[in-house]
């Protein structure tokens, strides 16, 4: 039967409604996913947001993880498009322009024109391996665009040869993948973070080529040791905690529970109630631990130097603790690390004072080297403290040091050593010419 063209026409409209209303529904998942998390986000709010009957979503949508599913692709393939346009129009000798640019197109998305590239970014991480399977393919086409960028750059001499290129990209997408936990962009533009984060990652921190650091310690950084409980109740509240921190790393605040806290521990779900009285209270606890133990093993590793300090190895000194409880001292630590940005905003409040006062401690190192004209006198101590410690942060998200034992895979000491060479020294070849230059940070 050949339809009326007022039919047609009125067909169209519905689609065209229909497809603008499945549009606002996923542009306001991506702002709840970015700033609330996708676990803490419900169904409900996702509605209330795009201004239509609760009931009504499920006409677009038949659950919260296909909303997901479509936010997730589109904030990769948006970048990718994008950055695989900027790298097949690069010229090699335009090496360190194009470099810039990448970077800030990357920044851009992330912080400012894309709530779909921030909530892939940040709610990734802690998704289960089934709802990250489709968009694995994508992720990695991503990355391949940048190893490509890097090896032609290689090819030409303006990249360190020491250093595979895989681990160089990883510490690019690092460095700006954490920014969304830390950089506000209603006080600066993101314009101003490109500039200084492409400039410090070509070029080091360190006024040399080379940056010496032979004095580095290690021994300071001794893995926590539990105190040692003298009542049963203790050690099965240490337990706990231990077990929170594990599930808490892994799964992230709101994915969290009590039960399986308790299943982790070995234990009732009711018992847990003995010792705490709500998740909240366990929590807290391991936050406060994990910051603790990091401020408190990092100043040790600082105290090792008197003065006249040996700057390079105090700073090396200090990154290789971080990593250390990071990934091996402390359970609690990286608890907190990966859970912090999607915490409640009460959860942050209230351990926003230590971050600070471990945010001073690395300020005082770094300024005390430039002080000394160990490291260039252009950078900025903040935003270089800020991007150094996400660069080093945003590792948990893809560094394994367990896989040590093959073909490879780097130990967690050669990861450190690899990742304080590439903070003091840059990603650049300074011996070539059009790579050297150094400009303000």
């Amino acid at each position: 039967m050949v339809r009326s063209f007022d039919a047609i026409k009125n067909t169209e409209d519905d689609l065209s409604k229909s497809e603008r209303t499945r549009g606002e529904i996923l542009s306001a998942a991506a702002h709840l996913f970015r700033h609330e998390g996708f676990y803490a986000t419900t169904m409900r709010d996702i509605a209330q947001k795009s201004r239509i009957e609760a009931g009504s979503i499920y006409y677009h949508f038949e659950s919260k993880d296909k909303i997901l599913s479509e936010v997730l692709d589109i904030g990769v393939r948006e970048l990718y498009e994008k950055v695989s346009a900027i790298v097949r129009l690069a010229k090699i000798p335009d090496f360190r322009k194009t470099f810039a640019i990448l970077i800030e197109t990357h920044l851009t998305f992330l912080l400012a024109d894309s709530d779909f590239t921030s909530a892939n970014i940040r709610n990734y991480p802690m998704l289960s391996d089934e709802a990250r399977a489709p968009h694995r393919e994508l992720r990695a086409a991503y990355a391949e665009v940048w190893s490509s960028f890097l090896k032609d750059a290689e090819r030409a001499g303006h990249l360190r040869s020491d250093i595979s290129i895989t681990a160089i990209r990883q510490f690019v997408l690092s460095a700006m993948n954490w920014t969304v936990e830390w950089y506000d962009v209603d006080r600066y533009p993101v314009s101003v973070l490109s500039d200084r984060m492409s400039k410090l990652i070509l070029d080091g921190m360190c006024t040399r080529h080379k940056a010496n650091t032979e004095g580095q310690k290690t021994s300071a950084a001794i893995p926590v040791q539990a105190a040692k409980s003298i009542t049963k109740a203790a050690n099965t509240r240490a337990e706990i905690l231990r077990a929170a921190a594990c599930v808490l790393r892994d799964n992230g605040y709101k994915a969290t529970t009590l039960r399986q806290i308790a299943t982790e521990a070995d234990m009732k779900a009711g018992s847990v109630y003995y010792h705490f009285k709500s998740k909240e209270e366990i929590v807290n606890e391991v936050l406060n631990a994990g910051l603790s133990d990091l401020l408190s093993g990092v100043s040790a590793a600082v105290e090792e130097f008197h003065k006249p300090y040996d700057h390079h190895a105090r700073i090396a000194t200090a990154i290789w603790t971080h990593l250390h409880f990071l990934f091996k001292a402390s359970e609690f630590t990286s608890a907190n690390i990966r859970s912090y940005g999607m915490l409640p905003k009460h959860f942050r409040e209230r351990h926003r004072k230590i971050r600070h006062e471990y945010g001073r401690l690395w300020d005082r190192v770094l300024r005390e080297a430039q002080q000394d004209d160990a490291i260039r006198s252009d950078i900025k101590i903040v935003p270089l403290r800020q991007v150094m410690l996400g660069a080093l942060n945003w590792t948990v998200e893809w560094f394994d040091p367990n896989k040590a034992e093959k073909q490879g895979y780097l130990s967690l000491p050669e990861f450190s050593d690899m990742l304080i060479r590439l903070l003091l020294e840059g990603i650049c070849d300074r011996d070539n010419a059009s790579c050297a230059t150094q400009t303000g940070i």
